[in-house]
């Protein structure tokens, strides 16, 4: 049994208070909604992501082991990598229901110097490898929406569980409780009133 004390105040607040977690609730439903609905749309950017990642990893481990072949290893340590003093990463955000999603890019291209004995397989690994990095930093932008994402999502939904399964359930309960204990003291009150005013026999 509640322990509030039944006057119409005290139940109009608890109606305002049922009407504000009724509305907490809708919100956060429709945040569940948006949420998902852009975690279906990242999911979708990643794969089209890894279908290129797949391929370009696959042919930095072959290029990767033609230079060895070539050069053997000790040497092809030796080869000038690339710089990236003149590659940038730029970085787009914005923000979805309070989840700051981003896009990363690297531009500009990967400079080497010369190296003194080079070959065809040496600068194919070099670019081979080169293209990964920079799918690499695409896909980890995407990773890491998905993963705020679920985050926020999940979240939401223990928010939305809450309200939904306990909160408003006991609001409601106690909403009922205290209506039915009003209700029996205004009916004592008015008893009381009426014998008060019966005369005396």
């Amino acid at each position: 049994m509640s322990e509030t004390t039944p006057t119409r105040s005290a139940l109009r607040e608890l109606g305002e208070e049922r009407r504000a977690m009724r509305e907490g609730y809708a919100f956060l439903d429709e945040k569940c909604l948006l949420l998902a609905a852009e975690m279906l749309r990242q999911l979708k950017r990643y794969e089209g992501l890894m279908a290129d990642f797949r391929p370009a990893q696959r042919a930095a481990e072959q290029a990767l082991r033609a230079a060895v072949a070539r050069h053997g290893l000790q040497e092809l340590e030796c080869q000038p990598v690339g710089r990236l003093e003149a590659v940038s990463l730029a970085r787009m955000r914005h923000g979805l229901m309070g989840v700051t999603l981003q896009s990363a890019e690297l531009s500009g291209p990967l400079l080497a110097e010369e190296a003194v004995r080079t070959s065809p397989e040496a600068v194919f690994c070099r670019e081979a490898h080169d293209a990964v990095v920079r799918l690499a930093v695409r896909l980890a932008a995407v990773c890491g929406n998905l993963e705020r994402l679920r985050r926020e999502y999940r979240r939401a939904v223990r928010r939305a569980r809450a309200l939904h399964d306990v909160l408003l359930p006991e609001t409601e309960r106690t909403l009922h409780d205290l209506e039915a204990r009003l209700e029996e003291l205004e009916q004592e009150e008015a008893i009381w009133v009426r014998q008060r005013r019966e005369p005396l026999t």
